[in-house]
């Protein structure tokens, strides 16, 4: 006997405990609104340094580094240290593998 579903499958296949694990991280970091704030800044350009970071957000440079910190360890961002300043910019790869998760459409476009 055939099974039938009512609809078609969201994703492409479930997620393996690895990946649900490595997802959830990312989606954590994500869900905090000034780290989504600033994860959008950063993705709004190239790069950006983290002492320009702290006037468009209105918080305090400490706590602007404790949520780049959270992103960059969440595999979201990338730092580059140049002298006394840290440059953020999107880790590319990881952004594609959550837009692939929450839009399985895009896997055509990677």
């Amino acid at each position: 006997m055939e099974k039938t579903t009512c609809c078609e499958p969201v994703c492409c296949s479930p997620l393996s405990p690895v990946d649900a694990e490595s997802l959830a991280i990312r989606l954590k970091a994500l869900a905090d609104p000034t780290r989504l704030r600033l994860f959008s800044i950063v993705a709004s350009g190239e790069e950006q340094c983290a002492c320009d970071l702290t006037d468009p957000l209105g918080v305090s440079q400490p706590t602007v580094s404790h949520h780049l910190k959270t992103l960059t360890e969440a595999g979201l961002l990338r730092r580059e240290q140049r002298g006394k300043w840290a440059y953020f910019s999107v880790n590319k790869d990881a952004l594609a593998e959550l837009s692939a998760v929450l839009d399985p459409s895009v896997l055509s476009g990677i």
